[in-house]
């Protein structure tokens, strides 16, 4: 398999068009038609993690945090990212990464965090807007189910739990074909009505042309109509941090104690205790301070990220405990998520997590 192949399969599950507007996800070293050797997967692409797979004959390193981030002026290894770079050239291997577009995707880094602790009724925190669009198109009323499907087994007609949704309208088309065309109902030269379905349905902006093609083939008019329309409506499954639930309430001390055996971390930074039960839980693997008023709003008895700045934890305003675990130990999952995605698709495949703890923070 070539990398565009296996990074392809990310992109199903993380579309790069979801990333946040200062990421940068994608191909960062390589080449895209490079046959593939073995994957390496990590949170950190360092030097140990080049050596890594070295030394596991993997070509191709799935981090989730970007070694380039900001722009490359030179590559003359004066720090840990040119060595990096330059270690990951030399030897032929590829580097890739998806950062805030698998934070942000359905079931992401945010999902698996609540999966750990066992929450339920999970939903995402701060959805993403400009996210969805109505395809309209117009077809003869036998081939309108060939159309749908099409449509729907390509990403389209989903609305939260729901699939296959469309709406459909019956009238009558008009179309009158020149001396090049070839209609698949009436004549040439001849004004033709044709009983037609409308068919309306949504679609997240990253599936838009795949949909288009699918529908396009399975249209049976040699040119087709149809129409795009921009939403403003909120894309639910997709966006930053998860709000959830416990299935029993537990008191506060229990499930700091929880929180600290499930999510693996050394430490907890945490506000002060409120004298009440936890059952409705926030979280959001990574940086994720700036969600503090949406757990608020959303009535979380908890909030769990990290990189909480000393004066922020004030902002919780007694309304709700904030617990910082670390970003590293947030995010430390994300291996794991990009295993299940590959390993399901291409289950005979080379692909290994990384034995190299590449987390900065040591604690006494």
């Amino acid at each position: 398999m070539t990398i565009k192949e296996i990074t392809t399969i990310i992109e199903d599950f993380a579309p790069l068009s979801i990333q946040e507007n200062y990421d940068n996800a994608g191909l960062l070293v390589g080449e895209a038609t490079t046959e593939v050797s073995g994957i390496l997967i990590c949170l950190d692409s360092t030097e140990a993690v080049i050596d890594e797979a070295i030394k596991k004959n993997c070509n191709l390193v799935i981090a989730h945090h970007p070694i380039v981030f900001s722009g490359l002026k030179k590559l003359n290894g004066k720090n840990y990212i040119e060595r990096t770079i330059i270690k990951a050239i030399k030897s032929n291997i590829a580097i890739y990464a998806a950062h805030t577009n698998i934070d942000n995707a359905f079931n992401g880094v945010s999902f698996k965090m609540a999966e750990k602790l066992g929450l339920i009724n999970c939903n995402v925190l701060l959805p993403k807007d400009n996210l969805l669009k109505k395809i309209v198109t117009y077809c003869p009323i036998n081939y309108a189910e060939a159309v749908r499907n099409a449509l729907f087994s390509n990403g389209a007609g989903n609305i939260g739990n729901y699939d296959a949704c469309s709406f459909n309208t019956e009238g009558i088309g008009t179309f009158k074909g020149s001396e090049n065309t070839t209609p698949f109902v009436g004549q040439q030269g001849n004004l033709h009505h044709e009983k037609e379905i409308k068919i309306e349905t949504i679609i997240p902006a990253y599936h838009l042309k795949k949909v288009i093609n699918a529908m396009l083939k399975a249209h049976p008019y040699e040119e087709v109509a149809y129409d795009i329309y921009p939403l403003e409506n909120q894309l639910n499954t997709i966006g930053s941090g998860i709000v959830g639930e416990l299935p029993q309430p537990k008191d506060e001390n229990t499930f700091l104690v929880q929180i600290k055996t499930a999510l693996n971390t050394n430490c907890i930074r945490h506000t002060a205790f409120l004298g009440k039960k936890i059952q409705k839980v926030a979280l959001c693997g990574g940086a994720g301070s700036f969600l503090l008023p949406n757990a608020i709003a959303a009535q979380a008895d908890i909030f769990i990220s990290a990189d909480f700045k000393y004066h922020q934890f004030f902002d919780s305003d007694n309304q709700l405990i904030i617990a910082d675990i670390g970003h590293y130990e947030s995010e430390q999952f994300t291996s794991e998520l990009f295993y299940e995605i590959l390993t399901k698709k291409i289950p005979n495949f080379a692909v290994y997590l990384s034995e190299k703890n590449t987390n900065p923070i040591n604690y006494l």
